[in-house]
């Protein structure tokens, strides 16, 4: 079992729905996800929750969390959310960085277009490393 974590600063967006597409669309017996953030915020973002139930997936019951050694232990990959500087390094862990915007006050076409761009590196990781789940 593989676990990647998604990170970016406050585990509020893109990290949250990096996390649920992977969980969403990933062979369980082979990977799973987290989100987490290295300064979490109260809540996931109002907008993120909207667009996320567009396509299915419930968010409401999410909270933010706080990035942690002991969360990333069992780790093999870290994939942060090009939030530059303040982006997380956990040493030993596999790492790609995917520069997306932050949807936090963008208008709803471009938080859109952002949960689309996720989704599809999302998919991208899935079938580069054969974990996609056959449907």
């Amino acid at each position: 079992m593989e676990t990647v974590v998604f990170a970016c600063v406050h585990n509020a967006g893109r990290s949250q729905m990096a996390a649920a597409f992977f969980n969403a669309l990933a062979d369980p017996t082979r990977a799973r996800a987290l989100s987490a953030g290295t300064q979490p915020g109260a809540r996931i973002h109002p907008e993120v929750q909207a667009v996320m139930a567009e396509v299915g997936i419930d968010l409401s019951g999410i909270l933010p969390q706080r990035l942690t050694d002991e969360l990333a232990r069992n780790a093999g990959w870290l994939i942060t959310m090009g939030c530059g500087d303040a982006c997380p390094v956990i040493p030993g862990l596999k790492r790609d960085d995917w520069p997306l915007d932050d949807p936090k006050g963008q208008p709803m076409h471009r938080v859109r277009e952002i949960r689309d761009e996720v989704r599809a590196r999302v998919v991208g990781l899935l079938t580069r490393q054969h974990w996609l789940l056959a449907r």
